[in-house]
């Protein structure tokens, strides 16, 4: 949503605060101070080098099992058939069967 300038409050900088922020960073801006969003922006960006750190380990694994003999692609589709619910397996199970004999495969 843009904020236009007549929607800021009188006697607020463009910023959120009167003294244009020199009081260290805790400015009101729509409801949330910059401190609270500047914290919140830091935890993800702390957990998406921890999500990156943690994929790069997954591809070793991957590539410890290929030089070991085993099939990688394989080896991801069971870790993504072992993620599904009974039922949710079974279902996929039954319409790829369906599928297949109707293309004669």
């Amino acid at each position: 949503m843009d904020v236009l300038e007549d929607d800021i409050p009188a006697g607020s900088a463009k910023g959120g605060q009167a003294d244009g922020g020199a009081s260290g960073g805790g400015q009101d801006i729509g409801g949330i101070t910059a401190d609270q969003l500047r914290s919140y922006i830091e935890r993800i960006e702390r957990l998406e080098e921890e999500k990156a750190n943690i994929a790069n380990d997954i591809k070793e694994v991957y590539a410890e099992a290929k030089g070991n003999g085993f099939d990688a692609k394989i080896m991801r589709k069971v870790v993504a058939l072992r993620k599904k619910e009974p039922h949710e397996l079974a279902e996929e199970e039954e319409i790829l069967a369906l599928y297949r004999a109707a293309v004669g495969v």
